[in-house]
């Protein structure tokens, strides 16, 4: 599907380019796109590195187990349904330790692998569980305490300040994870009076 969308949208371009006579555009556009891509991937690679790095000595020193035993009451109030033993929760903990640190790119392979053990808990495989479904609401909306992603791309286009965005993203993100669950709950909760009633009929 998003292949599909990805192509539309190209085609778009070309054809709305061809017909305004601006189809040299398209050609720069592709080029400059293709040198910016590289240029900030590989600007990334420091940042990304120094922050892995930060996360093996928070590891190291405890930092992490201690964040985690912070977040185990509130990810078992958070997933009801996963046992707090069961590798699922680990990987929850993990996953939401990583977001808040904001390591975003360290987070999602922890995002995966807590989605695969909780698909392990899954009784219709073809249909999300409302642990999975939390999951993503959360990822999505994730508590970011620092953004590192968004300071070492501000530090690539040479940002006067690049850290002047942690007290708003903070606030950003707290509201967006309020929401999250306020609407995860709220879901979940009609959709559990709906197959109550039609349970009834």
């Amino acid at each position: 599907m998003m292949n599909f969308i990805w192509f539309s949208l190209f085609m778009s371009g070309i054809i709305v380019a061809a017909l305004t006579g601006r189809i040299h555009m398209v050609t720069e556009g592709v080029l400059t796109g293709a040198k910016d891509g590289v240029f900030i991937s590989l600007g990334l690679i420091s940042v990304i590195a120094f922050w892995l790095g930060m996360m093996k000595i928070a590891e190291e020193s405890g930092l992490i187990q201690i964040l985690s035993k912070r977040l185990r009451p509130f990810a078992t109030w958070l997933y009801p349904s996963v046992p707090s033993d069961h590798p699922a929760m680990g990987a929850l903990i993990a996953n939401m330790s990583a977001n808040i640190l904001g390591l975003g790119n360290a987070a999602t392979p922890l995002g995966l692998k807590a989605m695969q053990e909780l698909q392990t808990l899954n009784g219709t495989s073809d249909v999300a569980s409302d642990a999975m479904c939390t999951l993503l609401a959360m990822n999505t909306a994730s508590l970011t305490l620092i953004p590192a992603t968004m300071i070492g791309l501000r530090m690539e286009f040479h940002s006067k300040n690049p850290g002047e965005i942690i007290g708003s993203t903070i606030l950003a993100t707290l509201i967006a994870t309020g929401a999250a669950i306020i609407l995860d709950r709220f879901f979940r909760r009609t959709e559990q009076i709906r197959c109550r009633r039609r349970n009834r009929s």
